[in-house]
């Protein structure tokens, strides 16, 4: 995979931060920050689908009067 330069300010403390904690997993403060953008990268779809989950959680009765609780894979009113 071809690398792509980045270059960031931050303030001396989270700079000190990055290299101790790069420093304690065994790796350079490039790949720690690489790590870190990834996880959160993945997170964001993962709370997308948990807000998703709590939204239809909270409005599960408004969509039973709707749809007349049609679950999935159930048809309504003969549509599919």
């Amino acid at each position: 995979m071809a690398k792509t330069q980045l270059n960031v300010r931050v303030d001396e403390g989270t700079a000190k931060a990055a290299r101790e904690r790069a420093t304690a997993r065994g790796m350079s403060v490039n790949r720690y920050i690489e790590e870190l953008v990834r996880q959160d990268a993945g997170e964001t779809g993962h709370t997308f689908v948990e807000a998703a989950a709590d939204f239809m959680k909270q409005y599960e009765n408004v969509f039973a009067e709707e749809f007349g609780g049609a679950r999935e894979g159930g048809t309504h009113e003969g549509r599919r």
